[in-house]
């Protein structure tokens, strides 16, 4: 009995390998419609660009009338707000992934090639955008309001505050994923406003 050999033996397809993108799938398109989704957040942009001057107006005016050097004052409440302000939004932007979360975007993003580390990346770097938003913003105020400060001063309290609001981005995203959509604000909003109270923000140490 003779075995009868197949001519071009058939060999097995390996199994087909996820193409894994550049950079993990970072790029600037997500990154671009990650920003304009949060600044059409009505509620996140009153947080970050309303409260903060509002609060610099009300601060402002009494540490002005209570201090003897008025101008001093006003650029010291100036720069505590627009802290605050960047640690709100940063925080806001971190936290925007319970949302995704909810919604069941993030199982969504699980299955296309886009890596954990670039999806935390475009998240941090869009809580970034928010904060650095909120500085600008609050110093635009401060300059049309009368604060005046040597060129060096207004550009080294600014990137030390946007720098320093990097915690709170990490912070932000830490409460999303482990906080529901709904409560995950309403926790963090507190605890941010203890910080800042006994950060010196709100009432000089």
């Amino acid at each position: 009995m003779t075995s009868a050999t197949v001519p071009g033996s058939a060999v097995l397809a390996e199994p087909h390998e996820r193409q894994v993108p550049p950079l993990g799938g970072f790029n600037l398109t997500a990154l671009k419609l990650e920003v304009r989704r949060v600044l059409r957040n009505r509620r996140t942009v009153m947080f970050i660009l309303v409260f903060p001057s509002v609060f610099f107006f009300m601060f402002g005016a009494s540490a002005k009338a209570q201090s003897r050097n008025g101008a001093g004052a006003l650029a010291y409440v100036m720069i505590s707000m627009a802290v605050y302000g960047a640690m709100v939004g940063t925080t806001a932007g971190g936290a925007a992934v319970a949302v995704e979360r909810s919604l069941g975007w993030s199982r969504q993003l699980r299955l296309t090639p886009l890596r954990p580390g670039a999806y935390v990346a475009m998240k941090v770097l869009t809580a970034m955008t928010l904060g650095l938003i909120a500085i600008v913003t609050e110093y635009a105020v401060g300059a049309a309001t009368g604060v005046r400060l040597a060129p060096h001063v207004w550009l080294l309290s600014g990137v030390a505050g946007w720098l320093g609001s990097l915690v709170f981005a990490a912070f932000g995203l830490f409460m999303g994923f482990l906080l529901p959509s709904e409560n995950v604000m309403q926790f963090v909003g507190p605890i941010l406003a203890v910080l800042a109270m006994f950060g010196g923000l709100f009432i000089p140490l």
